[in-house]
């Protein structure tokens, strides 16, 4: 039976995407501390971020999706922050939108059921 899911998404310098997700998106590091792997968690949700140096941020297609219950309070959230984002949107699947990119183009999307 699956449990859960936990995305690993390429970083190019680990100091730049920790601050960015704990100072920026409000994400918390847990686990131990590895040179070249990231750990960070928020409510549930947890992203795992390894090494790639020569990621070319123009190339890359890392995409998470994830839900929430409280979407316009994260999208103000993280409007104020001065976060890289979409405007948020009702899609025609039946799913208020929006999305981040992080220092490297991992695009998060975040969504709520209407």
């Amino acid at each position: 039976m699956l449990t859960q899911v936990n995305p690993k998404l390429p970083m190019r310098d680990k100091q730049v995407t920790k601050a960015f997700y704990l100072d920026r998106l409000g994400f918390e590091q847990f686990g131990s501390d590895y040179p070249n792997y990231l750990m960070v968690k928020k409510d549930t949700i947890q992203l795992h971020f390894f090494e790639f140096k020569d990621l070319d941020p123009k190339e890359n297609y890392g995409q998470v999706y994830i839900r929430t219950n409280a979407i316009e309070t994260l999208y103000e959230h993280y409007k104020n922050q001065g976060v890289r984002l979409t405007a948020l949107e009702l899609k025609p699947w039946g799913q208020k939108e929006f999305a981040v990119w992080d220092p490297d183009t991992n695009l998060l999307t975040f969504g709520q059921d209407i």
